[in-house]
């Protein structure tokens, strides 16, 4: 009897520390995944604030730029100071109607490349370029957040399958290549940037 006793006993210490190994591993499960969401959404708060960033840094550099510059340009061939502008905010439009979002109709941008490049075609003053400059970023910075929950999505970019969020992560690369771009641009052209001052 007492054998059968500590049998039972035992089989009983056997279930309990089998099922709290396994209520363990599922605990332990629903923290690495919790830990793994709040990463995702740490690393997207900081690239949407980047964008924040290049969007006032673009603005301060196209403000300090006179007007008498935006045609400027360091050679034949290569773009203006105004043509830079009129670039990066065609891409902010264009980017986000890639993944769905309708950009604003008083562009004309679509997800048809030929948009893009036809909003490229515009002539438009400083005002008008600075406007343009500060409508593209916000825009930019609604469809990121719209798109938040989405960012392993699936999505063609060309004949290139990719993600949302990898394409958010193309699109800043992008904006940091121009700011440069921009930067030199002014300095070619004596202006400090306002940030460095």
């Amino acid at each position: 009897m007492k054998r059968t006793t500590s049998l039972g006993a035992l089989a009983i210490v056997t279930l309990v520390a089998v099922a709290g190994i396994a209520a363990t591993s599922v605990e332990t499960t629903d923290v690495r995944a919790e830990a793994e969401q709040a990463a995702q959404v740490l690393q997207f708060e900081n690239l949407a604030r980047t964008v924040t960033i290049l969007q006032d840094k673009f603005t301060a550099l196209a403000e300090a730029m006179p007007e008498d510059t935006y045609d400027w340009q360091p050679m034949e061939g290569v773009r203006s100071v105004s043509d830079v502008y009129i670039h990066i905010s065609a891409d902010n439009f264009f980017v986000p109607s890639l993944m769905g979002l309708e950009a604003p109709s008083g562009t004309g941008i679509t997800d048809d490349v030929r948009t893009f490049r036809a909003y490229q075609e515009r002539d438009m003053s400083k005002t008008e370029a600075l406007d343009a400059v500060d409508a593209s970023f916000e825009f930019l910075l609604g469809s990121m957040e719209g798109t938040r929950d989405e960012l392993e999505r699936s999505m063609m970019l060309g004949s290139s399958e990719t993600t949302v969020g990898d394409v958010w992560i193309r699109a800043v690369v992008h904006l940091h290549e121009h700011l440069g771009q921009s930067i030199a641009y002014a300095r070619s052209n004596g202006v400090v940037p306002p940030w460095s001052m």
